[in-house]
């Protein structure tokens, strides 16, 4: 059976992004240098990185999409005409939208009915492929303290952001088992199963 994974990269204090989270600076300030190892380093991080890549489907929170605030209608997300997907991806919102189509297979889909309905789709188009929680921290959040991820993936940026928007916060009873660590000067991967 296919599993629900989420991969996500966090500085040593634990944040996700850093503060001040703009249209201009959507993963706040210092936020890009937590994925410096998925470009200077892609090379020696490649089996990380398809890893990521590698799901069946996605699921991700409108921040994510959009950044903060309301998005204009002719919105299309960060990643240009051809997202890294290349598959399904759900978009929590309460904002309606009609499913936006983008080169390369990806698809998003905005779901206006909570997290339970967006893993419901999200199985049924990734078969037998993993579902992939792809963020923001807030998403990951929720699917956690739902128990609804199976493995959580940390990316671990040697740096210290001091404040943004921390993963685990209001994350209770949360039981991990590692089972693989590996890295690079940019970055500590440490795979987890989440104990249920």
């Amino acid at each position: 059976m296919s599993q629900v994974t989420c991969d996500l990269t966090i500085s040593l204090d634990g944040f996700a992004s850093g503060p001040n989270q703009s249209m201009t600076d959507p993963l706040g300030e210092g936020g890009e240098l937590l994925h410096r190892w998925q470009f200077e380093e892609s090379q020696a991080n490649a089996a990380a990185r398809e890893g990521i890549l590698a799901a069946g489907a996605y699921i991700m929170g409108r921040n994510m999409f959009a950044g903060p605030g309301t998005w204009a209608e002719e919105w299309r997300g960060w990643w240009g005409e051809d997202p890294p997907y290349h598959a399904p991806v759900y978009v929590l919102t309460h904002q309606p939208r009609e499913p936006l189509e983008m080169q390369g297979g990806t698809t998003f889909t905005f779901v206006t009915d909570g997290i339970e309905s967006a893993l419901a789709q999200a199985r049924t188009a990734a078969g037998s492929k993993d579902v992939a929680i792809a963020g923001g921290a807030q998403t990951v959040r929720q699917f956690l303290s739902a128990g609804l991820i199976d493995e959580l993936r940390l990316h671990i940026a040697p740096i210290v952001l001091g404040a943004g928007e921390r993963l685990l916060d209001g994350v209770a009873n949360l039981k991990l088992e590692p089972t693989e660590v590996s890295g690079t000067g940019l970055v500590t991967h440490v795979r987890y199963r989440v104990i249920r």
